[in-house]
């Protein structure tokens, strides 16, 4: 791990870093500078000598790393990288709860959990450091991008071990609701089981039938809302898209899916139909002063855009 970065953080982002390797003294005339070392590990598309120029390198010390600067092996450099324009989600983040330790939001669809990819600003991490003034806030789990409701973080790394782990032990009981076609030829309750695998890189995980049970899913039905069901979801497991992907095993596809039962190609700005999908329940034992915690989202379905 590199030392303390001396550079602040930007836009609740912490600068990149870099460390330069070892010199190899079979190549001692490898790089003959930092400059010519920045550009071959750096992709094509940074502008490596306008940050020179621009002095958006720094060391260890903070000094500018220049152009012409020897190579140095062992070295770290540290740099804000450039941000893409994003299409703002308007919705509303809703702080549920917010301590010493915790903050749980009630996070709209269609905002990354953490800046990654397209998604960097429109992300809650990045949202909630900067208005919280939480620079060190990060999630305890995920919900996908299309996922609305609760996120729990930590508000610092001392933090983030001790309630980490109740999700890694499934210590924590979840709840979602999710809006989905009526079937009147279903029995429920029902409880899903089937072993759900995902390629990295594809877009949709699939049921591998015959092997061992990785995933399950006890699913209620417990309201009718203009023709369609509001089920009740309660997952044993946390498998990628396990929950709609169960749903559309039953024949119940959750409402607005994007990936399930057919893949759409839906614009990064379309914010128009979001996944009828909601992360409404969380609820534990909290691993520091015992004491039970549940928290609900303050969201209902039908979701809308702006809600």
């Amino acid at each position: 791990m590199p030392p303390r970065s001396p550079l602040p953080a930007r836009h609740g982002l912490s600068a990149a870093w870099l460390r330069t390797p070892d010199r190899d003294r079979s190549r001692p005339d490898e790089w003959a500078t930092m400059g010519q070392w920045l550009r071959h590990r750096l992709p094509e598309h940074v502008d490596v000598p306008a940050m020179l120029a621009q002095q958006r390198f720094v060391d260890e010390a903070g000094r500018a790393v220049r152009e012409d600067d020897p190579f140095a092996p062992h070295q770290f450099v540290w740099f804000h990288r450039d941000l893409r324009d994003e299409p703002e989600v308007t919705a509303p983040i809703h702080v549920v709860h917010r301590d010493e330790r915790l903050v749980v939001v009630d996070k709209p669809a269609f905002l990354s959990s953490i800046p990654r990819g397209r998604h960097v600003m429109q992300s809650v991490v990045v949202r909630m450091r900067a208005e919280l003034g939480l620079p060190d806030l990060s999630p305890l789990h995920r919900l996908d991008r299309v996922t609305s409701g609760l996120l729990m973080l930590a508000t610092e790394p001392q933090w983030r071990g001790p309630y980490q782990s109740l999700f890694e032990r499934r210590a924590v009981e979840k709840a979602y609701w999710a809006l989905a076609p009526l079937r009147p030829d279903l029995e429920l309750p029902t409880v899903v089981r089937n072993h759900i695998h995902k390629e990295r890189g594809a877009w949709q995980a699939q049921v591998a039938p015959g092997a061992p049970v990785n995933a399950e899913t006890l699913i209620e039905l417990e309201s009718e809302v203009d023709g369609h069901g509001v089920y009740r979801l309660t997952p044993r497991t946390g498998r990628t898209h396990q929950l709609r992907l169960h749903l559309h095993g039953l024949g119940i596809p959750i409402v607005n899916d994007p990936l399930y039962p057919v893949v759409r190609d839906i614009p990064v700005d379309d914010f128009s139909s979001p996944l009828q999908l909601l992360a409404g329940e969380l609820a534990f034992t909290d691993p520091v002063d015992g004491k039970p915690r549940r928290f609900r989202s303050v969201r209902r379905l039908p979701l809308t855009a702006e809600a």
